[in-house]
């Protein structure tokens, strides 16, 4: 173990010593992001995706699927690039020698969207786990992901930290419809009910009939998002250079810039991290 450790510091040292300073074109060359559906739903992705590949020539393809998937995917080697948000799980990725380092890029929050009229009373509620509270004592609908995305493994930590498992009312007031934040969104809007979304998602999302922003805001709710270089010793076909390329562009000030100066309907749908 220490062994493999050595060799993977000597390797990525390797690539970071005959990496230019200054990022030289890569005709016709691509990698392979897996992300979550927030990246790609907010419009982040078209929006800067562009500023990298004219940079670089480095296309990139992104597999936009809720987290845990993207993991999945990862593992198999199936992409050069992870690129998610939830910590837990990206840093027990590393630990079984899949990934190299966890590189933290920006953060926004997780918040909850319900109906205007606020059949719950939870707007405003600087507690997270008191809305739930209450959405569940009073049997309101709340639809969740249920496919193990990062928003999704977000709201089971918050129904595990008030004890309940709402598995015990699947299909009665708590629904699941394993689907991405987007469909998610759709059907809540459509029952008028709950749910948990990220914020960049929520502020892109445009068939929001009688749904609104409740509860957001905070600690607890922050959403962080990390970007890791698929280990190139455990899958020797990773473009390592390449996507270390994107992970150094991405954290870099004109990266930084390029995340923060992104707006829909002149709202920030996610901050740098410094």
């Amino acid at each position: 173990m220490r062994l493999l450790r050595e060799l993977r510091i000597t390797f990525i040292s390797v690539i970071l010593i005959f990496l230019p300073y200054h990022i030289v074109l890569a005709k016709d060359k691509y990698i392979t992001v897996a992300s979550t559906t927030s990246t790609q739903n907010s419009g982040l992705f078209s929006a800067i995706l562009p500023l990298f590949e004219k940079k670089t020539g480095i296309k990139v393809r992104v597999v936009a699927v809720g987290t845990g998937q993207a993991l999945r995917i990862a593992r198999q080697g199936d992409a050069d690039v992870l690129f998610v948000h939830h910590k837990p799980s990206e840093l027990q990725f590393i630990e079984q020698g899949f990934g190299v380092k966890r590189i933290e890029v920006m953060y926004n929050d997780f918040v909850i969207i319900g109906p205007k009229s606020d059949p719950a009373g939870i707007r405003d509620i600087r507690k997270v786990g008191l809305a739930f509270e209450r959405i569940a004592r009073l049997k309101k609908i709340f639809i969740s992901r249920g496919d193990d995305s990062g928003t999704h493994k977000k709201e089971l930590s918050i129904w595990n930290q008030l004890d309940f498992n709402p598995l015990k009312y699947s299909g009665d007031w708590y629904q699941q419809v394993g689907a991405g934040m987007g469909s998610t969104l759709n059907i809540t809007a459509a029952k008028n009910g709950y749910t948990l979304s990220d914020r960049g998602t929520w502020i892109s999302f445009k068939n929001r009939r009688e749904l609104v922003l409740l509860v957001g805001g905070g600690p607890s709710l922050i959403n962080p998002y990390g970007m890791i270089l698929v280990d190139p010793l455990k899958h020797p076909h990773i473009k390592a250079k390449e996507g270390l390329q994107f992970i150094l562009w991405m954290t870099s000030q004109e990266g930084k810039n390029a995340i923060d100066t992104y707006r829909v309907n002149d709202q920030q749908l996610f901050r740098s991290t410094p």
